[in-house]
């Protein structure tokens, strides 16, 4: 990529991480992988068992090497997994694993990468991508040290038979959350509730062949208003009024609350499953007190476990947070091809999550930012 021969050094050997290094090497551009961990697709191999993505197969293949057909049309955790192995073994993609970067600093014209070990790599382009999922967030209820039940997030959460039988309270009504919830009462739990504070946007993974993520791509230009109103009448017909059930109608527009971040809530089995009563919406939680759940509406539970499904965050304060490049919520103020201007050759992937679906962005990203290197270089 240089003169000297120096690789681009890609921090994360997920998705975003292989896709941009694929896109470099067919750009001719040496690259690194960076990977704290002992191999590729560390976090997707974390995922909850009954895991597919809620993008299609077509949708989700990274630059240069198509998804299985084989793997269907929503693929499932372990197939993704094995597609990330064989993507990085197609390209040649060399990723050092068991390094892990913990501070980025300019050095004159270039970057240094202080890492574990005792290691400082020196290279003139370094793309970030440590995943939009890094570090899982608890809030700090009042009184949660306290509570005598079993308290995780959802990131430790696998499959349902530890939990057969038991009280469950999951916190947190995204996607994850939700099919939680309705995992949990497919998988044998006594008694699910799911804690809400904002009623979300639900809508199926597909109607009649066509998949919600086709949508999420052809609004993206679309007015905020018309988008809003024409997901509400979608609604009216193709989700069912569960109000009597405590899950109403949500009072905001689905396109409003995606441009704010919430991304709605793709249905596989929350609805059947809240109809039929195996899952209990409920108000969000407040605070613990002993074996005690307090909620918002006053009501107080006494589950056997809590799983908060509560979010991330991008944990990118430690890394290049000293740089002034990060916005308020700890995301990057630049973002794809685009870079800081006090940071010209850092380069950040997978850190939004459109509605036209994370692994189709960051595809077209990596391909982006491909070319702003090799642009730069000239």
């Amino acid at each position: 990529m240089t003169d000297d021969g120096v690789p681009v050094h890609i921090i994360g050997a997920g998705p975003g991480g292989l896709a941009t290094a694929a896109a470099l090497h067919e750009l001719g551009i040496s690259t690194v992988v960076l990977e704290k961990s002992p191999s590729v697709a560390a976090s997707w191999r974390a995922h909850y068992d009954r895991l597919r993505l809620h993008t299609t197969r077509g949708w989700s293949a990274l630059p240069g090497l198509e998804i299985p057909r084989s793997y269907g049309r929503w693929v499932a955790r372990d197939d993704f997994v094995r597609y990330l192995e064989s993507y990085a073994e197609h390209f040649g993609i060399e990723v050092a694993t068991g390094v892990e970067v913990d501070t980025i600093e300019r050095s004159g014209a270039d970057w240094v990468l202080h890492a574990n070990g005792g290691r400082r790599l020196t290279t003139p382009v370094v793309v970030v991508a440590t995943g939009y999922n890094h570090t899982a967030r608890i809030p700090a209820w009042p009184g949660r040290e306290s509570f005598q039940g079993e308290l995780l997030h959802a990131s430790r959460y696998r499959n349902a038979k530890p939990y057969e039988g038991k009280d469950v309270l999951v916190v947190g009504a995204g996607n994850t959350g939700a099919e939680i919830a309705a995992d949990l009462a497919d998988g044998g739990a006594a008694h699910v509730r799911l804690a809400i504070r904002t009623v979300p946007h639900i809508v199926r993974r597909s109607t009649l062949g066509w998949p919600a993520q086709a949508n999420g791509i052809l609004c993206r230009r679309l007015p905020t208003r018309l988008v809003d109103r024409l997901a509400a009448r979608m609604a009216k017909i193709a989700i069912p009024d569960l109000s009597s059930r405590g899950l109403p109608r949500p009072d905001t527009g689905l396109y409003t609350r995606a441009r704010q971040g919430a991304i709605p809530v793709q249905d596989v089995g929350l609805i059947a499953a809240v109809r039929k009563g195996k899952v209990e919406p409920v108000a969000a939680v407040e605070s613990f007190d002993g074996e005690k759940v307090r909620l918002a509406d006053g009501a107080a539970l006494a589950p056997d476990v809590v799983i908060a499904a509560t979010g991330y965050q991008r944990g990118l304060e430690d890394l290049v947070g000293h740089l002034g490049v990060l916005d308020e919520t700890g995301r990057p103020l630049a973002h794809g091809r685009r870079t800081h201007p006090e940071a010209p050759g850092l380069y950040f992937i997978g850190y939004t999550n459109p509605l036209s679906g994370m692994l189709r962005e960051l595809s077209l990203d990596a391909r982006r930012i491909a070319k702003a290197v090799t642009r730069a270089a000239a």
